[in-house]
């Protein structure tokens, strides 16, 4: 896998959500292991309360090839979540069977305190962190005080 080609991808992404003064902008993609991109998203890209790995889940097909896939975000996947308490990102990358997830950042405790890796982790799920990618990942939510 090219982690860092993948991660500017979602990074791209991230640029395309509109911003909110309450939530990160975040973008997310979805690749098999073969390194064929399965789907994309990012925040708010289909309705005003999406997250951008859920986004991502539901334009993916469910099936084998997510069992081999990574989940590439530009920021640590939800574990609390104010508008959808029971669809977190990381509950849905659980539930979809992806084996391992790639992050630029952790999510800072500026809306609630995000326990993503940690959970992910605990299922078994192999995440990889790429602090190199942070600062990019960041510029898209140059709109929040971090």
């Amino acid at each position: 896998m090219d982690d860092h080609r993948w991660m500017r991808r979602a990074i791209e992404l991230a640029h395309r959500c509109p911003a909110s003064t309450s939530a990160f902008s975040v973008g997310a993609v979805i690749v098999d292991g073969d390194g064929i991109e399965l789907a994309s998203g990012w925040s708010r890209d289909i309705d005003p309360q999406v997250h951008a790995e859920e986004s991502a889940l539901l334009r993916a097909d469910s099936g084998p090839r997510l069992r081999t896939a990574t989940m590439y975000s530009t920021l640590e996947p939800c574990s609390k979540r104010a508008s959808r308490p029971h669809a977190t990102c990381t509950g849905l990358i659980i539930a979809a069977g992806i084996p391992r997830v790639v992050i630029a950042w952790r999510e800072p405790d500026l809306f609630v305190t995000c326990e993503g890796v940690a959970l992910l982790i605990a299922a078994g799920i192999e995440v990889v962190e790429l602090p190199g990618h942070a600062a990019a990942a960041r510029a898209a939510n140059a709109h929040l005080a971090l």
